[in-house]
């Protein structure tokens, strides 16, 4: 089952921060990795000896793995400095974050209906404002394109543009839905789409008072809509298992897929956006050609823990993480595991990517921030071989270098 933030506030309580996640089962399915983010694991001396082992069971290999480009590409990047903004501390659980796509800004969403607003560098994260903005749980937050709106919806049914220079409120919609949003994405100029618990989507204008349309789609929440430069059709994925897609041109539902036995959590495009991968609370990833979401073209297996939230990086490789806590990188065209990128105690709740690209940050139910420096991932992307097979025994030593998981082993816990 996906753990996600409507457990947390469905009694619409300020305290309904807590994880429901007892911490014993969580260190039993995975390492500790202590509070700071610059040592993830604990040097034990077991693990030592673990470590110890795994490179004498894999002596035999080093041949091999010499001549692998991309083996050699993370070796090298190991021995280079990582540097990334400190970790955010919150008092409160935070839902949703999201990165100003002109300037090093970071939004955060929280349980308690604030948005809070982060400056950050590699020397430091400071708070530069704090937005009291809904009276129950921020679910969303979204920057339009030039990084000076910020939308906000919440589980008061209530949508907020908030200018970002001043602090003022540019427009508010008020039960704009009949349930409570989930899930928010911009459109470019001043058009947003909002989903609801409840299955509807609705599309609209600041510019209007009413919304452009309102399409009924399911009876369970949208977890998730994307769409590509052209705009055309919306693809909205749903908490019961199907993906439909939205003619935005015409306003009525352009294809409905067969009904999948998750939930679809989550989706990003690649290869130019000709290519739709669709996360799934079973750890699975289903790949569709755009425009044919009628059924996928393929699927990636990709962990036994539920995926909860992804990331593109590159054309071809993904960022996902979820319910075990662990930030893990694909390579989808063709599909072969990378290793951990990042790793918290608790599972990860949201992810995104700077304007620069040259961070992802991850929020988890531990109430933190933190920031992963994948400005590597270019050099990585381009030496991988079309023809390569994957070598599941090489791969296990070659965490990527942003993640500083000593015991390479533990990736590998969590794939089916």
């Amino acid at each position: 089952m996906v753990n996600d933030f409507r457990d947390f506030d469905k009694n619409s309580s300020d305290d309904d921060s807590g994880s429901e996640i007892s911490m014993d089962e969580f260190e039993q399915s995975e390492p500790d990795s202590g509070d700071d983010d610059d040592n993830l694991s604990d040097p034990s001396n077991h693990d030592l000896k673990k470590d110890e082992e795994c490179d004498q069971n894999n002596s035999d290999d080093d041949d091999d793995d010499d001549g692998d480009e991309v083996v050699q590409a993370i070796k090298a990047e190991k021995n280079k400095v990582r540097d990334h903004p400190p970790p955010i501390n919150c008092e409160d659980f935070i839902v949703d974050i999201s990165f100003n796509p002109v300037k090093n800004l970071i939004a955060l969403a929280n349980i308690v209906g604030d948005v809070l607003l982060y400056e950050y560098s590699n020397e430091e994260t400071k708070l530069v404002e704090t937005f009291e903005l809904h009276l129950k749980a921020c679910r969303g937050v979204e920057f339009d394109d030039n990084g000076l709106t910020m939308y906000s919806t919440s589980k008061d049914k209530t949508i907020m543009a908030t200018d970002v220079e001043t602090g003022k409120l540019k427009k508010c919609y008020e039960s704009a839905h009949d349930d409570p949003v989930y899930s928010m994405t911009c459109l470019g100029g001043e058009k947003i789409v909002t989903g609801d618990d409840g299955g509807t989507v609705k599309m609209w204008d600041m510019r209007k008072a009413d919304p452009i349309f309102t399409i009924k789609i399911g009876e369970e929440h949208i977890s998730d809509m994307i769409t590509n430069d052209a705009q055309k059709y919306l693809v909205c994925a749903g908490g019961d298992g199907v993906l439909t897609s939205i003619d935005l041109k015409a306003s009525k539902v352009y294809t409905t897929s067969e009904e999948y036995d998750s939930e679809l959590t989550c989706m990003g495009l690649f290869r130019s956006d000709t290519k739709l991968v669709v996360g799934a609370s079973t750890g699975k990833m289903y790949l569709y050609n755009w425009k044919e979401f009628g059924y996928h073209s393929d699927e990636f297996i990709g962990q036994k823990h539920a995926i909860q939230c992804m990331v593109p990086i590159t054309q071809n490789i993904v960022v996902t993480s979820g319910e075990d806590g662990m930030l893990r990188a694909a390579h989808m065209f063709p599909q072969r595991q990378l290793g951990i990128v990042g790793q918290h105690r608790l599972p990860v709740e949201c992810l995104d990517i700077s304007h620069d690209g040259q961070y992802v940050a991850s929020c988890s139910h531990d109430n933190d921030v933190k920031f992963w420096n994948i400005s590597y991932f270019e050099s990585i992307d381009s030496l991988i071989d079309v023809n390569h097979k994957q070598n599941k025994k090489q791969d296990l030593i070659n965490n990527l270098p942003s993640s500083n998981v000593k015991n390479a082993s533990d990736f590998f816990s969590g794939l089916v």
